[in-house]
């Protein structure tokens, strides 16, 4: 790990580290924003830790999410969610060998653009089993090739109660999270030195998750869509430029 470590200047761990906290702290308040603030920067100061690290730290801030308030996860939501998300993921693997990445991420990030628009223009989209399954099936292949899948599931289940977002977001965040480095693993793309990576930052990630409690609570519904929105229209436009 050290020889990992060696490799990134003080500046940039000092960053990183910041930057942890600021996402863990986004995502105990709004159920979403850990990967979509993260995974963009690390990309170009930090690139030893995207996929397999981010999608870590990710899937445990997550989890911690969906226990604080595990009383208001919505089941049928997740089993959808998830379905989905299995798929996608395999989908995945798959495109790493046999598609150019940049594609297939400019492809979803403007499919995440439309849907804002068409969101922020009055179209009321639910979280049925049919958009979940889809939503689901999109997270997948984002989140295990840029370690970004919260967007896609953030907008077919923005018309939840806000405990109820961040709760069922979480669970799927957590698992589908879990089934990516599980498949990550066995195709060679994660090691356990980049594991070790993760670790170093997760004092920080727990620091910034603990900040986010007493804020949770003054986050209203409308509030809560504003702010789901805005932070996958920024990850979309970031998607993008990387993409081109």
């Amino acid at each position: 790990m050290a020889a990992l470590i060696d490799l990134v200047d003080p500046l940039s761990w000092l960053l990183m580290a910041l930057l942890v906290v600021l996402a863990a702290f986004l995502q105990g308040v709004g159920g979403v924003g850990f990967a979509m603030l993260v995974a963009p920067i690390a990309a170009l100061i930090f690139p030893q830790l995207v996929p397999g690290p981010l999608l870590a730290l990710g899937g445990s801030v997550s989890l911690l999410a969906a226990l604080r308030e595990r009383q208001h996860i919505v089941p049928d939501v997740v089993v959808c969610a998830l379905g989905g998300r299995a798929t996608g993921s395999i989908i995945a693997i798959l495109a790493m060998t046999q598609l150019p990445i940049e594609a297939v991420n400019l492809g979803f990030a403007l499919a995440i653009l439309a849907a804002v628009a068409l969101s922020a223009w009055g179209l009321r989209i639910l979280p049925s089993k049919r958009n979940m399954i889809l939503a689901g099936i999109a997270s997948g292949i984002m989140g295990t090739l840029t370690s970004v899948g919260a967007p896609a599931l953030a907008i077919a289940m923005q018309n939840l109660a806000p405990a109820q977002l961040r709760a069922s977001l979480g669970l799927i965040l957590f698992l589908g999270a879990s089934l990516s480095l599980i498949l990550l693993m066995m195709a060679g793309l994660f090691s356990w030195q980049q594991a070790m990576l993760s670790i170093v930052l997760y004092p920080f990630m727990l620091l910034g998750f603990a900040l986010s409690g007493r804020w949770r609570h003054k986050v209203s519904m409308p509030l809560m869509r504003r702010l789901l929105l805005g932070i996958c229209s920024l990850s979309a436009v970031v998607l993008i430029a990387r993409s081109v």
